[in-house]
């Protein structure tokens, strides 16, 4: 097994809601299927004002598909959506 560099977006319900908020809740999260490597969070315009933050992180290929993940972190408040839209494998 190896590691795999994973990159989440998480939508939130209105352009109007914490961002900053949502991202210290995700990254707490994150850090229990992740180690204290680089994470890269960027906030990313989608449309009519609403952003999205995308958190690109290292995740060992042990702890399995990013499902469980994903539902935790769409239960954070004014979360609308999460989407695992990339995974890649380390090679070296």
């Amino acid at each position: 097994m190896g590691t795999a560099v994973i990159t989440l977006r998480i939508m939130p319900e209105s352009p109007d809601t914490d961002l900053t908020k949502i991202e210290q809740e995700a990254l707490k999260i994150i850090t229990n299927y992740t180690d204290e490597r680089q994470k890269k969070v960027s906030i990313e315009p989608v449309a009519f004002g609403l952003k999205s933050i995308n958190i690109t992180f290292l995740m060992d290929e042990k702890k399995g598909d990013t499902e469980p993940l994903e539902k935790q972190l769409s239960e954070i408040e004014g979360v609308n959506s999460v989407e695992c839209v990339d995974v890649r494998r380390i090679v070296g």
